[in-house]
């Protein structure tokens, strides 16, 4: 007889099991960011005829137009975490500021970041979209209301990283820093099952997730590293969905380069540098791969504001070395 895989769940229950304080709070948190990802992908998969296709009429803090399916996917990620009692803190892409959640003392362990669907200027042409998450360890007092401070601190800090992407399945991944592994939804049980056990980024790959388009925007190191990548003698081709989840995900299994440059209109940088960059680079670095803004590692910059924006760059470590070094050389030669 055949065995069934792992369910996430037990698998996370699996994980916990060799930490000796363990009380469970923090498998209740995954299983609730989990429980939102499948209602999320519901929506999603339904989306053309059901209400949720469109724009909300509203603007984001970050000047963006908000889809209903964006509204509907953060209040859901905001019920199920704010019900379980394990979370002090929420902050969110759709969310000007934080929303701070009163515990007792043996509750509210933990702060949630997340990106409640990214690429979601997709979801009217059904292509793929996702949730990104982030979970830290609270560090402010317990037995109050949790602080900014709990959501600010560097993605090094994250004790749990993930995403759900809904495409032609829905499948999360995730890392509590002990290897990434990925789970696929069987909508006939309802259950992710583990389908992509100890995820490893190849070193070296042959696919560029780049948006080519902005390259009159690019400063010349940035040039200079795309053109070096492509020089390359090998194989290779340009990939690029315009959701970070999708592109995210393909180099996280198959190998090559993910890259959001900073850019005339963005200098600083376009994604969010703690519920984007940060959760995506635990992920890499934990999967053998590397990630970093081109000069600095991602996990090391230190966040001033929740909605603070970093220039990201994602792949193998091989692929990732040749364009930092690509960058550098115009820096040495200043």
């Amino acid at each position: 007889m055949q065995r069934q895989p792992l369910t996430l769940i037990e698998h996370i229950t699996r994980t916990q099991a060799s930490f000796p304080d363990a009380t469970g709070d923090f498998t209740q948190l995954m299983e609730a960011i989990a429980l939102a990802c499948k209602l999320i992908a519901r929506e999603v998969n339904k989306a053309g005829v059901g209400k949720l296709l469109g724009l909300a009429g509203r603007r984001n803090v970050q000047g963006e137009q908000v889809a209903r399916l964006d509204e509907f996917a953060n209040d859901t990620l905001v019920h199920t975490l704010s019900r379980t009692g394990t979370a002090c803190a929420l902050g969110s892409e759709e969310l000007a500021v934080p929303i701070l959640l009163p515990t007792s003392d043996s509750e509210g362990k933990y702060a949630v970041l997340f990106d409640p669907l990214d690429g979601s200027s997709n979801i009217d042409l059904a292509m793929p979209v996702g949730t990104i998450f982030g979970v830290y360890r609270r560090c402010s007092q317990p037995g109050r209301l949790g602080e900014p401070s709990d959501l600010l601190q560097p993605a090094r800090a994250l004790i749990a990283a993930g995403y759900a992407v809904y495409g032609s399945s829905t499948v999360f991944v995730y890392t509590t820093g002990e290897g990434v592994h990925g789970f696929t939804l069987d909508p006939s049980i309802g259950e992710f099952l583990l389908s992509h056990p100890d995820i490893r980024v190849p070193a070296r790959g042959s696919i560029l997730s780049i948006n080519i388009a902005n390259r009159s925007r690019w400063d010349e190191a940035t040039m200079r590293a795309v053109d070096r990548w492509l020089d390359q003698k090998r194989a290779l081709t340009s990939r690029y969905v315009g959701s970070l989840v999708a592109d995210a995900h393909r180099a996280l299994l198959r190998g090559g380069l993910f890259a959001y440059p900073a850019d005339a209109s963005h200098p600083a940088g376009k994604l969010r540098l703690l519920y984007e960059a940060g959760p995506m680079a635990l992920l890499f670095e934990k999967a053998g791969g590397a990630a970093s803004d081109g000069r600095q590692s991602i996990l090391d910059k230190m966040p001033e504001d929740l909605h603070d924006r970093t220039p990201l760059i994602l792949g193998g470590t091989a692929d990732h070395k040749l364009w930092s070094e690509a960058l550098a050389e115009g820096e040495d030669e200043r």
